[in-house]
Order: C-alpha cells, then structure tokens, then sequence
C-alpha cells in the first residue's frame, strides 16, 4: 500500500463519508482507539521517518488504516489545525509547539518545532496542555495555549514567534487532575476544562476555577450568557476533564477521568453540576447530571475527544484503545460503544478530525506510565476505507 502525505480538500464531503463509513463499521461490530505522550529529557528534536501504515479489517469488507505520520515525540498533548490543513501539536513536559505538515519533506511529512512556551513548569500531569486555534487565524493569526506554570495552570493568548500573554491565571494546579482541554465552540466563544488539582471541594465550589468547564471571550473575561453573574464557569462537578467536542448539532460533550470505579462522557450543559466527589458515575441524586455513558477505569480513562458527525471518538490512557460512540438525533447513545486499536499502540491521548475527515491521533507511552515502543510516542492518522466513500 502506498502512503501519501494528507490532502485538505472538500472538508464537509470528506467529513461525511468518513461517518458514514465509521458508523456502518460500527454497525459490523468492530472499533477504534487513541492515546497521550511523553517529556523529552535531553531537549532533542523528535525523529519525523517516512510514514507507514497498516490497516485493521472491519466489517463488511472494510478496512481502518492507520498511517504513522510521526514520531519519536515525547507526551504529544493537544492537536490544533491550521487553515492551510497543518496542524499544531503540543508537547507537555518538553513545553514545544510542533508544526506538522501539511508540507512534504524528504522523508514524508515536514514536522518543525514552531515555538517553546519559556515558563511551562512541567511535572506529573501538568506542562503544556491544550491548545486551540483562532477562527480568524487567517486574519489574525492568533492561538491560544493552557499550561502548568510553577505557580498555577494558566490559559494565553499569543502569535508564533512571540511571548504569551495570559489571559486567564489562578486555575489550580497540582501534580495530578491539571485538566488542560482547549477549544472553541460554535458560539465563538473559548471554553477550557479543569481538573480539581486533587482537592475534591474546588470541584463544588463555584468560586474556585478548579472542577469546571470555563467559558470566557478572547480576553479571557466572563462571556455574556454565563450561568453564574462575573464567573467564568459554565459547569461544575468535575473531577478531571481533558477533552471535549461539539457534535453536528452544537451540543457540547466532555470526557471525565473517574476515581476508581466509573469514567464517563457527560453532555454538557449551562450551569450544570455533574456530581464530583458526591458521585462517581450514574446516580439517583438528581441534583447531579448523570453521564451518556461510562466505563470501568481499567477500560477507559479517556483524555481526547473528537466529534464526526454523530459519532464521538474518545482516546484512552488505560485503556489503551479507542472508544467510538453513536449518537441519536436526540444526543443519547444508540446501541454499544465499539472499540479500536486495543493495545495495539499502547496509551493514546489527543485525537482530532482532520479538515480531509480523517482522524489523527496521539500515542503517550513516554508519559511515565506506559511502556514505550522504539518508535513512541507517535502522531497516528486514521482512515476508514471501504473501497469508496471516506478512503484515502
């Protein structure tokens, strides 16, 4: 099978065709699967090789083709796209912003270090996290990027090439549950995910940033329509969000890592309280909103989200695998998750739908608790192929 660099054309097309091709896959019983990243030590540029691909039978004589687009990268956190199809990917403990492709180099993809953010303080789960591109980057060519700094997590707003400028400071931080998800929503405004940085009351405390879901505009203020008056939260009761998404008709989903029992992808909604630490998991208390679906720890402990269409794509540490989710017209869950990759790549992190409708995807076996492979951790990208529509 030849492999050629990814190409950028007729996104809503591309988009389409890859969920009908997910969703039939899920219909013939089969999966999919992602993971998270690792710091680089010795400050070495990552290796960016010819990319392979193999392919993993569906159903229906479909295939699902995963294309090794890099690697030799240490903790792969966030994937942004670029209006010309490229992508930004951060590293957490080595605080580098990356820029893959979409040009091609001697030897596949061309992958760059684009900038490192100075004042990332790196350890355990924190470093840096999230990143979300601006609509108007064509215009305005701004990202913004949430990071561990020695004293807090942070969200900044900054170009290539020049010094970040916080917007938001004081979201607690901790070694462990940084949160660190990033992105923007329909509505145009920035939402950002926390975690409780190990204190279980930030999570219910409506003045504390730590637990929640944040919404604020460009500057960081409090975004009009915000359920608590001056208060950047837009939902509380979370232990430790990472990754969230937006389906195609605008509802907002978000994956929490449970304790030891229950992880969970909730639908989030305007000042909602989703039960952390009174619950974990489905309960009757209906002061709280229970999640669409969940999963034993040991299946799950997803941190990326990606929606297609109605399909939701989650991407787990312990788990080692992709969950995929069908929704309803409604958002509900419709029939059984269906898994991808098990331990194939180990522990993957970020996943993204690509402009072309492919999905990429981060391993993070470097992260301190996977198992490294020579070739970890790797940027994946997948492609749903059944002879037709969504192929690449």
């Amino acid at each position: 099978m030849s492999v050629r660099p990814p190409t950028y054309p007729r996104i809503r097309r591309a988009r389409a065709a890859l969920a009908a091709s997910c969703a039939a896959l899920l219909l013939a019983a089969t999966g999919c699967s992602f993971g998270e990243p690792d710091p680089d030590p010795a400050g070495e540029p990552p290796t960016f090789p010819t990319p392979s691909a193999s392919a993993s039978p569906g159903g229906a004589g479909q295939q699902v083709v995963a294309t090794v687009l890099a690697k030799g990268l240490r903790v792969p956190w966030a994937i942004g796209f670029l209006p010309d199809g490229g992508a930004l990917v951060t590293e957490r403990d080595s605080g580098r912003i990356l820029k893959v492709g979409p040009e091609s180099g001697p030897d596949g993809l061309r992958v760059s270090v684009a900038q490192t953010i100075a004042d990332v303080a790196a350890a355990g789960e924190g470093g840096l996290l999230g990143i979300a591109i601006s609509p108007d980057y064509q215009r305005d060519r701004t990202l913004f990027v949430y990071y561990t700094t020695e004293r807090d997590n942070r969200i900044a707003r900054l170009r290539l090439g020049e010094e970040p400028t916080p917007i938001v400071t004081g979201i607690p931080k901790a070694g462990v549950h940084n949160g660190g998800g990033l992105g923007f929503g329909p509505d145009g405004q920035l939402y950002a995910s926390t975690g409780d940085a190990g204190e279980r009351p930030n999570s219910q405390n409506v003045k504390s940033l730590g637990g929640k879901i944040l919404r604020i505009t460009r500057d960081g203020k409090p975004a009009t329509g915000n359920p608590f008056p001056d208060s950047p939260v837009w939902s509380l009761g979370h232990r430790n969000v990472q990754g969230f998404a937006w389906d195609s008709a605008k509802r907002m989903y978000a994956v929490e890592f449970g304790q030891n029992t229950w992880d969970e992808i909730n639908q989030i909604e305007k000042g909602k309280n989703y039960g952390w630490p009174e619950v974990e998991g489905r309960s009757d208390d209906k002061r709280f909103v229970n999640p669409i679906t969940q999963w034993s720890t040991a299946d799950a402990s997803c941190s990326g989200l990606a929606a297609v269409e109605r399909l939701l794509v989650t991407a787990c540490l312990r788990g080692k695998r992709l969950w995929v989710v069908e929704l309803t017209d409604t958002g509900t869950v419709l029939g059984q998750p269906r898994e991808l990759l098990t331990n194939r790549y180990g522990r993957l992190r970020a996943v993204a739908a690509a402009p072309d409708g492919s999905i990429w995807v981060t391993t993070s076996n470097h992260d301190g608790r996977g198992e490294p492979a020579p070739e970890d951790d790797r940027i994946l990208r997948l492609v749903f192929a059944d002879g037709g529509a969504g192929r690449s």
